[in-house]
């Protein structure tokens, strides 16, 4: 709508395991739940998100445990289907708790479901058809649609069939989508092909089904050469950045939150706000917070 801006929260996962030293077997946030101290921790680390969020006057897209929470990863975990289905179900009830606080200081908050991708996010150590990715990624959306999500967000999508695959399931199962890809070394999608030529051919494919597209898990100096003219950027809405410059890879393997510079970050995000007005998703990824957040509201209002 114009005129109206989300916030997300920033990279739950770096910050919950560096900032507050809870381990995540296989990088799942929902073994959480079961974790009273770390839910209390939680609690206020998004808490710091929303207050972000009310002090800029943006609306509010909140996201949380379920990003590894579809067949494959939850087996690796011990969950059975039924285990599984509830953790998705209470990751959403958790959110929507939180969200009751603040019904009074944000004007609009979406409650969303994350997808995460089958394989590695950051390697191409499973390739799918979009046969088989509709197949797999219809067991977490069924339980989305049951929790009513306002969105489900395909996140650090690596692959276009993959994502075509997710966004057919999204349709079978009545439940808007969004995907967002997270991008190599040299600005590329990791099957090879560009940005813009990913989601020309997922929107072929798809009938233009996704709400929206969106890059995560990048840092700017990474992404923005995938930023090449073209009509396909009016399909672009989203941004969340990592907060260094470092290698995804390297960055991972540091055992140590990496804040990198929250101001400079902050320019970067309110210049790209300059030239694609159409963004109207701003947060962050692995490395940020809500000093982040805080500094990325103000640099894109």
């Amino acid at each position: 709508m114009p005129g109206r801006r989300y916030l997300t929260e920033g990279g739950i996962e770096t910050e919950i395991m560096y900032r507050w030293g809870h381990t995540l077997p296989e990088f799942a946030m929902y073994p959480l739940l079961e974790n009273r101290a770390a839910m209390a921790d939680l609690r206020t680390m998004y808490r710091g998100y929303l207050d972000t969020a009310a002090r800029h006057g943006t609306c509010a897209l909140m996201g949380g445990l379920d990003y590894r929470a579809s067949p494959d990863w939850g087996a690796l975990l011990g969950y059975s289907p039924a285990g599984l289905a509830e953790a998705n179900l209470a990751s959403i009830a958790f959110l929507r708790e939180l969200a009751a606080e603040y019904a009074d200081d944000i004007e609009t908050i979406l409650v969303q479901g994350f997808v995460g991708p089958r394989g590695d996010a950051y390697a191409r150590d499973l390739v799918m058809t979009r046969d088989e990715a509709e197949d797999y990624h219809s067991v977490q959306l069924a339980t989305l649609a049951l929790a009513d999500v306002d969105l489900a967000w395909g996140f650090t999508f690596n692959h276009e069939e993959e994502a075509i695959g997710f966004a057919r399931a999204a349709v079978a199962a009545d439940v808007p989508a969004a995907v967002s890809f997270t991008l190599t070394a040299d600005a590329q999608v990791h099957s090879g092909i560009a940005l813009s030529t990913a989601i020309e051919t997922i929107d072929e494919a798809t009938g233009s089904s996704l709400a929206f597209y969106g890059i995560n898990c990048s840092h700017p100096v990474e992404f923005e050469p995938a930023l090449t003219p073209g009509s396909w950027t009016d399909r672009l809405r989203a941004l969340r950045p990592n907060a260094s410059k470092m290698e995804k890879i390297a960055l991972c393997q540091l055992g140590h939150l990496e804040e990198g510079d929250p101001v400079e970050l902050a320019d970067l995000m309110g210049n790209l706000a300059v030239r694609y007005p159409q963004i109207d998703v701003w947060g962050g990824c692995c490395g940020t917070g809500a000093v982040h957040l805080d500094l990325i509201a103000a640099s894109t209002a």
